[in-house]
């Protein structure tokens, strides 16, 4: 019997959470696993917070509901735990794609709309920031995310940087994902609310390169990516990178990718 764990969700479209997470081939087995489904709350830090009250288990993974997590997933991911239990106990938050120090990007996933993104390894590597896409730590660690941190963007930063803080080290694991989605050329306003919040508040931190932009004390990458985006609303381009795919077991079957 495995380890239980406690998956929680952030849920708007239930369609979105039934055809991917729910469907995720490590869980379609019987489990001891609790699974949180949160909705109808505000801001990430109040629904995951509340969660974190809320979970029986003390190792809590934190997941997108458009995440698809292979059969093996969960075994990966207690491996990884048993090791840095062992290495390095004073761990912080881990996930499964994230910027290291040096500001480049770590971990092994796919994404519909991206592709596969990195190169399979073996052990747990440091990172700085991890996507929000999935996040773990043991409730026993203390670490609670932002509750005044708006809306739904990079509360993933925050919690890393939280961690840093109080002296713990964030990994990406070698625990194989598929993100089920289709990122849009244009951010909504409200994840450049949460920029200018992760600006002020970790001011002493910065430069901070998340996995989508760069935070700096000038704003000259987000003024970049700004005039960027009023270009394309200009001219009306559209351009697919991406769609998720309605069949989760035929999107697993057709990635010829080790894990």
């Amino acid at each position: 019997m495995q380890d239980p764990i406690t998956f929680v969700v952030t849920v708007n479209k239930r369609d979105i959470l039934e055809n991917n997470f729910l469907a995720s081939p490590c869980l379609l087995k019987p489990h001891s696993h609790q699974i949180l489904i949160q909705e109808g709350y505000s801001s990430a830090g109040d629904a995951y917070n509340d969660a974190i009250d809320k979970s029986e288990n003390d190792l809590i993974v934190f997941v997108h509901q458009d995440m698809i997590f292979p059969k093996p997933w969960v075994s990966q991911l207690l491996t990884s735990v048993t090791f840095l239990d062992s290495q390095a106990p004073n761990w912080g938050v881990l996930g499964c794609g994230g910027t290291a120090a040096d500001g480049h990007g770590r971990g092994h996933l796919y994404s519909t709309g991206l592709g596969v993104l990195g190169e399979p390894f073996e052990c747990p590597v440091p990172v700085r920031v991890l996507d929000e896409i999935v996040l773990i730590f043991r409730k026993s660690s203390g670490l609670r995310f932002d509750d005044t941190l708006p809306n739904f963007h990079l509360y993933g930063t925050d919690i890393c940087l939280r961690a840093e803080k109080a002296g713990r080290t964030n990994y990406v694991i070698p625990a194989f994902c598929i993100h089920n989605t289709h990122p849009g050329l244009i951010l909504p306003q409200e994840f450049y609310d949460c920029c200018n919040h992760i600006r002020q508040k970790w001011k002493g931190f910065l430069p901070i390169q998340t996995p989508c932009i760069r935070i700096t004390r000038s704003n000259f990458p987000i003024y970049s990516r700004r005039l960027r985006e009023a270009y394309l609303r200009y001219v009306r381009r559209k351009e697919a990178i991406g769609e998720r795919v309605k069949n989760v077991q035929q999107l697993i079957g057709s990635l010829s990718v080790k894990y």
